[in-house]
């Protein structure tokens, strides 16, 4: 083997490493591989492996100069072939040499295919029949990771001096042999990134489905929040007018917003379960309005037996007891009255006017009733305080409860030692709930003080809210509406304007 061979070799195999250690893409991986493999073999043809959970050898890449195939890799040509099985029966398949390469973890070497007795050649000369070529000089390499596990198999095919074909020489053999092995290195830190990568969203989206299935009446919140924040991104990226016409995000870019979207709830993991599927204003672990229909009919009983006992008392004593019978109907049909009131009250919604908040009061002072010997108001402070709120079915104490899981989301995601490209994703999700004039929590930060993707998830949270189905109530609005209500928070300076005018223009929803 001459120095200036040596050298050659030596300088491609320390390119061939530096373009290996930077390649992302595994199926790119895979083709660079075989390539620098026929570069330095001069090969005229080769093919490479991997290995599936199945125990088969599927074909990533396979190339042949004289027959001018390319297929597999990132040709954008399927390889028609079916996977190789490593075993028939439980046996070693002896009848495909990258399969025995594999399972024997032996190098073969073979000098001619045609004039060998040690291997099953079979199925190389029926493919030769069938394309006219003359399969020679064969290299297959078993390739292992850092573990001793196979993972793929090179094989190259007819190496070349000029025109003549010739064997895979021994030094040449030990070149590609160190390449496979460098190149098993780079493949297996990529399969292992990969899967780290793999598992990380997995667990992102395991803990929104955690907090989805731990409220009924959110569930699929979490899910649909990233998608709906993705398609923000793609609609403002497609601007090319306006002031976020030079706006962009790349694959990194959205794969880290992706993340902070899944990740942008993971404190209600945290959040009492009383509180967050408060359905009712009268609900902690029951809805207590079944209490105050129970005291109703109870009072509705004592008024009945009282009117009874004074008519009775009346017509005893010759009395006239007509206007006694005729005001007991109506006092009957008040309560009745107050109890739908009461139960109307109980479900919530956008808003309760005060002269109704005052008729809960009034209906508590209203009458008593006797339970356990033991005279008691009709509602009690608790019950009036709940039944008399404004918007919604929360108290400020409860809604408190529920802004403090974006406190806890903050610690958790800081707590959490994000890698370079995902450092902004405690940022992004931490601000759905801000709003752009510095009104909203936990932060109160301003428009100027939030990143653009932090803004979107604003937007996409508030959209999702409006438009969801699962909430027990309120009943999910229209798409006219829920951008009607939208457009009132732009011009209040709750969303970021510029950002909700291309979500709309370009048809994001």
């Amino acid at each position: 083997m001459s120095t200036d061979f040596s050298q050659s070799a030596l300088d491609h195999l320390i390119n061939i490493g530096v373009e290996l250690s930077t390649e992302q893409d595994t199926t790119k991986l895979l083709e660079h591989i075989l390539v620098s493999a026929k570069e330095l073999s001069n090969a005229d043809g080769g093919t490479i492996y991997s290995i599936t959970e199945q125990k088969t050898l599927k074909f990533e890449t396979l190339m042949n100069d004289t027959l001018g195939m390319y297929m597999g890799g990132t040709s954008g040509t399927n390889i028609p072939f079916p996977d190789i099985p490593m075993y028939i029966d439980g046996e070693p398949n002896h009848n495909a040499l990258v399969a025995y390469a594999v399972v024997s973890d032996t190098v073969i070497n073979i000098e001619d295919a045609y004039n060998t007795g040690d291997y099953d050649m079979s199925g190389a000369r029926n493919m030769d029949e069938k394309t006219g070529y003359r399969t020679k000089s064969v290299l297959t390499i078993p390739m292992k990771n850092h573990e001793q596990e196979m993972i793929g198999v090179i094989q190259l095919i007819n190496a070349q001096d000029g025109d003549n074909i010739i064997g895979f020489e021994p030094h040449l053999e030990h070149i590609i042999r160190s390449l496979v092995s460098m190149a098993a290195v780079a493949l297996t830190n990529r399969q292992l990134i990969d899967g780290m990568e793999e598992l990380f969203q997995s667990l992102t989206r395991l803990i929104a489905r955690a907090i989805d299935e731990k409220s009924p009446y959110t569930g699929g919140h979490c899910n649909r929040v990233p998608e709906l924040t993705m398609m923000v991104a793609e609609g403002v990226c497609r601007q090319n007018v306006g002031p976020l016409a030079d706006f962009y995000l790349d694959e990194k870019d959205k794969y880290e917003l992706s993340v902070a979207g899944w990740l942008h709830d993971c404190g209600k993991i945290a959040t009492p379960e009383y509180v967050m599927d408060k359905a009712t204003k009268l609900e902690t672990i029951y809805d207590r309005i079944s209490l105050v229909e129970c005291r109703i009919e109870l009072a509705k009983n004592e008024i009945l037996v009282a009117h009874q006992a004074k008519i009775i008392d009346g017509l005893k004593n010759g009395l006239d007891v007509t206007e006694l019978e005729q005001n007991l109907p109506a006092i009957l049909s008040e309560l009745d009255d107050d109890r739908e009131f009461l139960c109307k009250a109980n479900i919530g919604g956008e808003f309760m006017r005060p002269d109704d908040q005052q008729r809960v009061s009034d209906i508590a002072a209203k009458h008593t009733v006797t339970i356990g010997g033991v005279r008691q108001p009709l509602l009690t402070e608790n019950e009036i305080y709940n039944l008399a709120i404004a918007k919604g079915t929360l108290t400020p104490e409860e809604r408190e409860i529920i802004n403090n899981h974006m406190v806890v989301t903050i610690d958790m995601l800081e707590s959490l030692p994000f890698p370079k490209h995902l450092r902004n994703v405690t940022e992004y999700a931490a601000g759905h709930h801000e709003k752009m004039d510095g009104t909203g929590y936990p932060r109160k930060l301003k428009r100027d003080e939030m990143s653009v993707p932090a803004r979107m998830m604003a937007i996409a949270d508030i959209f999702e809210a409006l438009t969801a189905a699962d909430r027990p109530y309120k009943e999910p609005k229209k798409l006219s509406e829920c951008l009607r209500i939208m457009g009132f928070m732009k011009l209040d300076q709750h969303i970021d304007p510029d950002l909700f005018d291309a979500f709309v223009d370009h048809k994001s929803i």
